[in-house]
């Protein structure tokens, strides 16, 4: 299982890439490796103003449906069109070219709530 240092995480398995003010969120490799083959991701629409903890995407796997929990507050600046026609790269590649959405940080602080990559991986039991 990868778990990038340079990431911040959440307790519900997503992770937040921050460059300059927008932050690019996705989920974990633990938490693609748990839900089996994607086959749909529902993203939402860019513009839409999300709080921290709300549900802002869903992935649909062989398995079952999961939402998917923005750590952040901010407008949804972009989505990842691409996983419209290959759901699979967030199997392929969490943390590339499967990330799910953008959004335009509001409270940059909290970022400070996140997890390291250390304490992420001490809550799936990775040493």
């Amino acid at each position: 299982m990868t778990v990038p240092e340079e990431l911040r995480y959440s307790s519900e398995h997503e992770w937040v890439r921050v460059d300059g003010s927008t932050a690019r969120i996705g989920i974990t490799d633990f938490a693609q490796e748990s839900l089996g083959d994607v086959v749909f991701v529902q993203l939402p629409d860019v513009g839409v103003e999300i709080v921290a903890g709300a549900s802002a995407a869903e992935i649909e796997s062989t398995k079952s449906v999961s939402d998917v929990y923005v750590p952040v507050s901010g407008e949804v600046a972009a989505v990842n069109e691409a996983l419209v026609g290959a759901p699979e790269l967030i199997n392929q590649d969490p943390y590339g070219e499967g990330w799910i959405l953008e959004v335009s940080l509001v409270t940059p602080a909290e970022l400070d709530q996140l997890m390291d990559a250390a304490a992420y991986k001490e809550l799936v039991g990775e040493d």
